[in-house]
């Protein structure tokens, strides 16, 4: 399925995109909330992330979209939809990974919209979430502007520092249906172990509650 937006055209991703992934993963600043600033290894990619991301556009449960700009076709990231092996509820997992250049775009928004609406309207998903480091400010502003809440944040074990967390933001098929921002912006704070994803860049909580102070994105 081809998703057309107002300046970006997303195609289900295919072997002929691997030199743009690999050039995408290559950058240190790119990579910083992923992996540490390591790239991607171009083996990983095509051996791991091109054939799993196929079978859940197989599977009709997500996949990996690449993001190319309308007029010029120039790549941009991709965005992704999965469900995530570990859970039984009807949710997706959204992730968004762009090049440099079209940071502060506005294109991560604009193409991950239109994931989120196929999420409700044709995959009947009555969830979907986002995760991230809370230091990675420039994602977190994407999911509130998608009008996503922050629902947890959850701390490694052993460290006090709340740019470490890992946060999690989510909307409802309800709140998308009413178009409104959730009313309950945060749900609980936990400590704990976090495992991350090598596809998203995302974290799936195995934690404790406690209390923490809240962690907040700056202005902007």
């Amino acid at each position: 399925m081809i998703i057309e937006t107002p300046r970006t055209r997303l195609l289900p991703v295919c072997a002929a995109d691997v030199d743009d992934l690999v050039l995408l993963d290559s950058d240190p600043e790119v990579m910083r909330y992923v992996s540490g600033g390591a790239p991607t290894p171009r083996g990983e990619i095509v051996d791991w992330v091109l054939p799993r991301a196929q079978s859940h556009l197989r599977s009709s449960r997500g996949g990996l979209w690449v993001a190319r700009q309308r007029e010029s076709d120039h790549f941009v990231g991709w965005v992704s939809l999965r469900h995530p092996g570990h859970s039984r509820q009807s949710e997706l997992e959204l992730s968004y990974r762009l090049g440099r250049r079209w940071w502060g775009s506005g294109l991560a928004t604009e193409s991950s919209g239109a994931l989120i609406t196929m999420a409700f309207r044709t995959l009947g998903t009555q969830r979907v979430f986002a995760t991230t480091t809370a230091a990675n400010v420039g994602s977190r502003r994407v999911m509130e502007k998608l009008g996503m809440c922050l629902t947890w944040v959850a701390m490694p074990d052993d460290c006090a520092d709340p740019d470490l967390a890992d946060v999690e933001y989510e909307l409802s098929r309800a709140q998308w249906e009413l178009g409104q921002a959730p009313t309950v912006r945060f749900r609980r704070i936990a400590t704990g172990h976090s495992t991350k994803d090598a596809v998203s860049g995302g974290r799936h909580r195995r934690a404790a509650t406690t209390e923490f102070p809240f962690i907040a994105t700056e202005a902007g």
